[in-house]
């Protein structure tokens, strides 16, 4: 029995092989095992070279200096970090709460991070709606800012229609008003070229598993400016300058290095190829009946990261197929719904309600996602899937 075609990428990737094995050089006694905090000894400090020697490398990928970069276990950490961070800075200088702009379509780690500022800490917040794309303007960045607006958080990719959003265009606004601005990197570091200085960012969280490293690893870049002061959300020790304590995982550090750096010398070849291959799963799919692509359409290679195609399978009329049935139909594809924190739920994708789908449309959406170990033997397989189970399941539908 062959195993199901992963075209689940943007949930995890598997970690490369040439990453796992760098990481296996960290774990055992004759490798390089040691806590790299341990200063007295030479165990120690060897281990303290691989950290910071994977700090240069996740730096390298978005073009920042090494010290600008703080290791966390991953993005939903580096957004928590990000986000109370600030908060708490800026309450401890103005003694109240102030206003944060998010977009409504952020992961779940920014948009529960700010509720619970808005519900617990007095903060106000403004969730700001995409166009029907899945995109961010700026102008409406702009319209939403307050005079004690101090933080605004807009992720660069979305995780469930891929779609880009202008951090550069939106960083001007931010700048010339003294706003602190945070971009969740985590479904565009790896895959897109970034550039933190040309973005005009002050904060960016990024994680290692979404570009072929291990979990449980990530960081946090936080500009090196006097105005950017992040209060520590965990405390025992002052690693990290402080601002997040806890022993260093020299094989996850390593990891997501080693990740990084290979990410950077694929990411032109992998992105050419895996944008042929997202858009001939699209032309086989396109002609079934009560379909449409979600998100993105015209200019895709430019505003929509290569690897994320979502479709729904119910036309406006709601004619089509049942989202749940058809992902439980396809047992020879692993394909999700949405976003991998949402999947044991079956509540429509808020993400998709919010560029227009009705509840019905929205659930009988899917998420393709390829990656670099996509071949196109897969993609054909998965075309003559989808095309089966759909023309059966509508087959079935008529003759009820």
């Amino acid at each position: 029995m062959r195993k199901p075609v992963y075209l689940d990428y943007a949930a995890t990737t598997p970690v490369a092989p040439e990453v796992a094995a760098q990481m296996q050089a960290c774990l055992t006694l004759d490798g390089c095992f040691a806590n790299p905090a341990s200063r007295s000894h030479v165990y120690g400090w060897q281990a303290e070279e691989k950290v910071e020697e994977a700090r240069v490398q996740v730096a390298n990928l978005i073009n920042a200096d090494s010290r600008e970069i703080v290791w966390t276990s991953g993005a939903t950490e580096a957004n928590n970090l990000a986000l109370k961070g600030i908060a708490e800075t800026y309450r401890q200088q103005h003694k109240n709460g102030g206003h944060i702009l998010v977009s409504a379509i952020e992961h779940k780690a920014v948009l529960d991070v700010v509720s619970w500022l808005e519900e617990i800490g007095g903060f106000a917040v403004t969730r700001i709606m995409p166009n029907a794309e899945g995109i961010i303007d700026a102008e409406s960045i702009e319209a939403n800012c307050r005079a004690d607006t101090f933080l605004v958080s807009i992720m660069q990719v979305n995780n469930e229609l891929g779609s880009i959003n202008d951090i550069a265009a939106i960083s001007q606004i931010t700048r010339a008003r003294k706003i602190i601005l945070h971009c969740d990197a985590a479904q565009s570091a790896g895959k897109i070229a970034i550039d933190v200085k040309n973005l005009g960012v002050d904060l960016l969280s990024l994680s290692a598993h979404k570009f072929y490293g291990p979990k449980g690893i990530g960081a946090l870049y936080v500009r090196r400016s006097g105005d950017i002061k992040i209060a520590s959300q965990i405390h025992g020790g002052g690693h990290e300058r402080n601002m997040r304590s806890g022993t260093l995982a020299t094989h996850q550090c390593v990891g997501m290095g080693a990740a990084a750096e290979l990410a950077q010398q694929k990411l032109t070849a992998d992105t050419e190829r895996i944008a042929q291959l997202r858009d001939r799963l699209w032309q086989g799919l396109a002609d079934l009946p009560h379909i449409r692509r979600n998100g993105v359409i015209k200019d895709s290679n430019q505003y929509s990261v290569s690897g994320i195609l979502n479709i729904a399978f119910a036309d406006d009329e709601i004619q089509g197929c049942d989202g749940e049935t058809l992902l439980l139909s396809l047992r020879n594809l692993a394909v999700s719904s949405g976003s991998a924190c949402n999947s044991a739920s079956m509540s429509p994708s808020y993400v998709l309600k919010a560029i227009g789908l009705g509840d019905a449309q929205s659930q009988a959406s899917l998420r393709f996602s390829l990656g670099r170990y996509t071949t196109s033997d897969e993609i054909e397989f998965a075309i003559n899937e989808i095309r089966t189970v759909v023309n059966q399941l509508q087959k079935n539908t008529v003759n009820i």
